[in-house]
């Protein structure tokens, strides 16, 4: 069972963030966390089209007529991924364990109202990627309406 994600507050923005372990060393996650063709199918709106280095350009588009550009702000193979999508910060840290390595994902952005249906759509990405990351297609099974409820009322109670 994956981690549930947790909320809190920095600098007065919300902060979702996660962790997910993996059987697996840094090396192997950060290529399915940055590689493009991974990278499409795990992480939303993502078109594939990236310039991998720190303040290279991220292309993503919402499949509505929006098309927007992230920047990469760190960039440290095979530990740190870190960009900014529009006003929101996404980083993603990797750190040897014993038996594979951890992943940390921070998401922070303004609006606490999405706080819950933000964390049920990670929750689902991530688990998604460790699909991918242990060798099997990823699957979205219909739990969002779920997890939404469960992050609302986690949410709610802090």
């Amino acid at each position: 069972m994956n981690e549930y994600g947790k909320l809190y507050e920095r600098d007065g923005r919300c902060v979702l963030q996660f962790e997910r372990f993996f059987a697996h060393k840094p090396e192997r996650v950060f290529r399915y966390i940055t590689d493009p063709d991974y990278f499409t199918k795990w992480y939303p709106f993502a078109t594939g089209e990236m310039d991998l280095n720190e303040g290279g350009k991220i292309d993503f588009d919402d499949g509505e007529g929006t098309k927007y550009e992230g920047v990469i702000t760190a960039f440290e193979p095979p530990v740190v991924f870190a960009f900014r999508e529009v006003d929101d910060l996404l980083r993603i840290e990797l750190q040897n364990t014993s038996d594979g390595c951890r992943m940390t994902f921070e998401h922070t952005f303004d609006d606490w109202s999405w706080a819950s249906a933000t964390a049920a759509g990670w929750h689902r990405c991530l688990d998604a990627l460790g699909m991918m990351v242990n060798a099997q297609p990823p699957e979205w099974p219909d739990n969002g309406a779920e997890l939404r409820e469960f992050y609302r009322e986690a949410f709610d109670s802090n």
